[in-house]
C-alpha cells in the first residue's frame, strides 16, 4: 500500500496514501520569479519546483496549511481544479471561494474532515499554529497544522503530523497530548523574517518542537526556497545532532519520494 511523500519544494509534497493523492500548500512558480506577502512585501524564489501542475496525477484534495502566497501561489490559482476540495483555514477558505474555488472545506483547530474510499479512510485533523508574535500574528494569515491518518477497515495504517507555518509555543503539546501515537512529523522550517521579526520556526525551535513531540521519524520541508527564509536546514540538523535527537531526520531534495512510516 503506498505511504509515500514526494517532496516539490518550499512547503509543496504530494502524499500517496492508499488510494488517496493529496497535493499541499502548491507552489508552482519558478526560481527567481517573485511573491508578494502582503503589506508591500516581496520575497524572490531561490529554487526551482519539481513539479508543475501538468505534471501532477488526478488529486483527491489539496491541504492548505494558509493563504499566502509561498503556500497558494498564480499558478496554483490558475491551474488547479476549481471543483477540488481544498482542506484549509476558515479565512483561506472564504477567500479561495470568492476567486471560484467552490469545494473548500474549512477546518477550525481541533474539527475534522474525511476521504472514504472504500475499505479506506483518510482523516485530516486541524491543528492551531501562530504565524508570528503577538500583534504581528493577528495582522497575517491565520494557519493551521494538520493530523493526517490514513486507515484501512477501521485499523491506523499511518499518522502524521504536517505543522504549518507556526512557531514553537509550548501549547503544541496538545498535539501528541492528543495524538500519543504519531509515526513521523512534517516541518516547516526556514526561520522566516520580515523586518527582523521571526514567523516561522528556524534551527533552534525546530529542534525545540522534536524535543516536545518526539516523533519517530522527522520531515523537514521549507526552509531555503525564498530570500525571506533565513535559517537553512544546516541549522536545524546541526542543533538536533548536538542535542542528541533519537529521531529519524529524513530529508528529501526536491522530486526524491520518501516513505512515510
Amino acid at each position: 500500500m503506498d505511504r509515500t511523500l514526494t517532496f516539490v519544494g518550499t512547503a509543496t509534497t504530494l502524499l500517496r496514501l492508499g488510494p488517496f493523492t493529496v497535493l499541499t500548500d502548491p507552489n508552482f512558480i519558478h526560481r527567481g520569479q517573485w511573491v508578494y506577502l502582503g503589506y508591500g512585501l516581496v520575497s524572490r524564489r531561490r529554487t526551482e519546483p519539481a513539479m508543475q501542475p501538468d505534471d501532477l496525477p488526478s488529486l483527491d484534495a489539496v491541504l492548505l496549511s494558509h493563504l499566502h502566497a509561498d503556500h497558494f501561489d498564480r499558478v496554483a490559482r490558475d491551474s488547479l481544479d476549481k471543483r477540488l476540495p481544498i482542506v484549509t483555514t476558515p479565512h483561506a477558505s472564504d477567500k479561495l471561494e470568492a476567486r471560484g474555488f467552490s469545494a473548500t472545506v474549512p477546518l477550525a483547530p481541533w474539527t475534522t474532515h474525511e476521504l472514504v474510499n472504500g475499505e479506506h479512510r483518510l482523516r485530516v485533523t486541524a491543528t492551531p499554529g501562530t504565524h508570528g508574535p503577538g500583534i504581528v500574528g493577528r495582522l497575517l494569515p491565520p494557519v493551521m497544522g494538520s493530523v493526517v491518518e490514513l486507515e484501512r477497515n477501521g485499523e491506523t495504517v499511518t499518522r502524521f503530523w504536517i505543522t504549518g507555518d507556526t512557531l514553537f509555543r509550548p501549547e503544541l503539546a496538545a498535539v501528541r497530548e492528543r495524538f500519543p501515537d504519531l509515526d513521523a512529523m512534517v516541518i516547516h522550517l526556514g526561520g522566516t523574517r520580515v523586518l527582523g521579526i521571526l514567523l516561522t520556526m528556524d534551527g533552534r525551535q525546530g529542534t525545540d518542537l522534536a524535543d516536545l513531540i518526539r516523533p519517530p521519524v522527522t520531515i523537514p520541508i521549507h526552509y531555503d526556497d525564498y530570500g525571506v527564509f533565513k535559517s537553512p536546514l544546516s541549522d536545524f540538523l546541526t542543533e538536533m545532532h548536538q542535542r542528541g535527537q533519537k529521531t529519524e531526520i529524513r530529508t528529501p531534495v526536491r522530486g526524491e519520494t520518501v516513505p512515510l512510516p
